[in-house]
């Protein structure tokens, strides 16, 4: 997984993020209702966001939990230009730039919080087992991710792409440190215009990290004609997102 390269995509659609990300945009407000029952009739006073990116759920989870202390951490340090109304003094809201798998957390929180973004993650597991580490007595670890259907019609042309564990593989991972409150998937489909339009929708969201080949115009002629070919719809073509949404308690 390059890090590196996954910032630098993500840092140059943080202006387009917000307009482009439809699916991420559904899944965040899914997590929202999630998390709204699961905290009824309980505190969430220190909360940390992990891939806060433009803070699309950020104030979605201000707005639910109001915390007196809500931590926003991203890999792009960029991120923090998107975050202005969030960060204003005396705002209970705190950028914590880096990689959420190398940095330190804050100790005691109540709840650690995550939309699309542990497909990133080179160690998942190992990331659970910080959390944990990270959380209070009775603290919270809720996040959404992406499961195997992600994408899979890029995957199946181009040959490239993301792993992406099942929610069986998941929940054994946190089986150790966590116990399940909430387990659900869903598909969500898209439709475009056309392929190249399913291309700058990939660009305008970030989600290109992994794919380093260049796009000549004999590849770019080819990928659309298959693609055209295997995922037509009726309002064009189809993409599909295969979200994952998880609450557990630590134990």
């Amino acid at each position: 997984m390059d890090k590196q390269l996954i910032a630098e995509r993500f840092a140059k659609a943080r202006e387009s993020y917000p307009r482009e990300a439809r699916a991420q945009q559904q899944i965040a407000k899914f997590m929202a209702t999630l998390l709204r029952a699961a905290f009824t009739g309980r505190e969430a006073d220190s909360v940390l966001e992990v891939g806060c990116g433009t803070g699309i759920f950020s104030r979605m989870l201000l707005s639910i939990l109001h915390p007196k202390e809500l931590w926003l951490n991203d890999l792009c340090p960029e991120m923090k230009d998107s975050l202005h109304d969030l960060l204003q003094p005396g705002a209970p809201a705190r950028f914590l730039p880096g990689d959420a798998e190398e940095i330190d957390f804050p100790a005691g929180l109540q709840l650690i919080a995550s939309c699309s973004t542990l497909q990133w993650f080179s160690q998942p597991a190992s990331f659970f087992a910080k959390c944990h580490r990270a959380l209070a007595s009775d603290g919270m670890l809720a996040f959404s991710t992406f499961g195997p259907h992600n994408l899979h019609e890029i995957r199946s042309i181009t040959g490239n792409g993301l792993h992406y564990p099942t929610l069986d593989d998941l929940c054994r991972m946190l089986s150790p440190h966590f116990r399940l409150l909430h387990t659900e998937e869903d598909i969500i489909p898209l439709a475009f215009p056309t392929p190249v339009d399913v291309l700058k929708h990939l660009r305008q969201t970030g989600i290109t990290g992994t794919e380093k080949r260049m796009w000549t115009r004999s590849r770019l002629n080819g990928f659309c004609d298959t693609y055209a070919s295997r995922f037509s719809c009726k309002e064009g073509v189809a993409l599909t997102y295969h979200p994952i949404y998880i609450i557990a308690t630590k134990q």
